[in-house]
């Protein structure tokens, strides 16, 4: 069954007020990717640079650099803008766990010269994206289409909209994408973009549904 973004807001709100936590849900998000791209292709030893945002399509991304450093990646996360600048409590609570970790490199978004990574994690534009890309996300986007490696989006390729299938000046093409809960219905439109697209639960009580679907 797909629905639509604003249903699957309501759905996260609904789960929060219930007490199972945005975070806890985003903790879950973050493992499942993992799993899956694990399922998909070897993590361990292997060089990720995580593209990261500012929302909690960012905060995927974190929790997944901390599980992809526990299979022993090589892990290098890079933040579209200033930590300060960070837009969720959730996504900062993880940010603030990666800064304890030694085994992962932190660093703010340049598209300068770069070692070719051999996975790359688009968590940079999720859900909740309006008009036109502009900087660092474009370049950050231009960089991912320009590097041949493999590809995951985080919930949704950066620059498709979720919930029409359209997408924005600049768009990210990946070989897998994982998004969460239910799948969104512009998704399933572009499998040029989204690669192979999996749903995965993330934990959220069936009964927070009840009235929204």
């Amino acid at each position: 069954m797909e629905i639509t973004v604003d249903q699957m807001y309501q759905i996260e709100n609904r789960g929060h007020e219930m007490g199972f936590l945005k975070k806890f849900m985003m903790e879950n998000a973050g493992s499942a990717a993992v799993r899956r791209l694990a399922d998909e292709t070897n993590i361990d030893s292997k060089t990720v640079l995580v593209l990261a945002g500012l929302g909690n399509n960012g905060g995927d991304g974190l929790v997944m650099a901390r599980h992809m450093a526990g299979r022993g990646a090589e892990v290098t996360v890079s933040l579209m803008g200033d930590p300060g600048d960070i837009k969720t409590e959730e996504s900062s609570w993880n940010w603030s766990i990666l800064q304890k970790m030694p085994s992962v490199r932190l660093e703010s978004w340049s598209p300068g010269d770069r070692v070719m990574p051999d996975i790359i994690i688009d968590a940079m534009l999720g859900t909740g994206i309006t008009g036109e890309i502009r900087e660092p996300y474009a370049s950050a986007i231009k960089y991912v289409n320009s590097t041949d490696c493999y590809k995951l989006a985080v919930d949704v390729p950066s620059g498709l909209d979720p919930q029409t299938g359209d997408t924005a000046n600049v768009y990210t093409k990946c070989d897998m994408t994982v998004t969460f809960h239910r799948t969104k219905q512009g998704i399933p439109k572009r499998p040029d973009l989204t690669g192979s697209l999996f749903a995965e639960r993330i934990g959220i009580p069936p009964e927070a549904e009840e009235g929204v679907l």
